[in-house]
């Protein structure tokens, strides 16, 4: 993913500019943090990189595809074959099952249920260490078991790029641990891009790389360096 001077303006008679000429590029199989104190711009950086809403200038591409050329239903289809999605809380569906829940994207895609859909949402389930709880509903579900639950969900339609806000911040300080390396596990293991907005300097640190954003500007863009 690609953004270049990307800016966004918010009301009419009264403009506010929120984000001012972000240039932020992000590899294939990184695993980056973003960074930067309430009201910096980062919640509306991620919802643009995200393809929830349109940049007031510039230019997002999205796998060489400029996304300016979308129209709304261009946009969800680029985001459900691209992109996938991981918040703070869940957002499971509380009268679905694990392995229901799961299937969801691919559900939302294909527009009807099929074996093969099964058979991936129980390999995810695996892959997250809840293979024996595909039939438990959420609420029979600690919540590092739900966040698991989220990250297979998130991970269903094989996407190039999470976008991960504040995925442990729910969480306590052992579980959150536990959820950070298993999106970690999946970054090293299938190359996924990972995006991960925290205000855990701890884990922002154990990412290779580390965005700041203050007053919707990038004030840094390093590589993480460790002992």
């Amino acid at each position: 993913m690609r953004l270049e001077g990307v800016t966004k303006d918010y009301g009419e008679e009264v403009v506010t500019r929120v984000l001012h000429g972000i240039d932020l590029t992000l590899m294939p199989g990184e695993f980056v943090a973003l960074v930067g104190p309430s009201g910096s711009g980062k919640s509306t950086l991620l919802n643009l990189m995200g393809l929830l809403d349109r940049p007031s200038g510039g230019r997002i591409q999205v796998r060489g595809q400029d996304t300016s050329e979308l129209d709304d239903d261009g946009l969800a289809a680029l985001r459900a074959r691209t992109l996938g999605f991981v918040f703070q809380f869940h957002h499971l569906l509380g009268a679905f099952s694990a392995l229901e829940n799961v299937m969801m994207p691919m559900l939302a895609e294909r527009g009807r249920q099929d074996a093969s859909m099964r058979e991936r949402a129980r390999a995810l389930l695996g892959d997250v260490g809840l293979a024996e709880r595909a039939d438990a509903h959420p609420s029979q579900l600690s919540g590092g078991q739900q966040q698991r639950v989220a990250i297979a969900r998130a991970l269903a339609m094989d996407p190039a790029l999470v976008l991960a806000d504040e995925p442990t911040g729910n969480l306590d300080t052992g579980t959150s641990s536990q959820v950070f390396e298993l999106l970690r596990r999946f970054n090293r293991e299938r190359r996924t891009t990972f995006l991960i907005v925290t205000h855990d300097s701890r884990l922002a640190e154990r990412c290779d790389r580390l965005v700041e954003v203050v007053d919707g500007r990038i004030r840094t863009d390093r590589p993480v360096t460790r002992p």
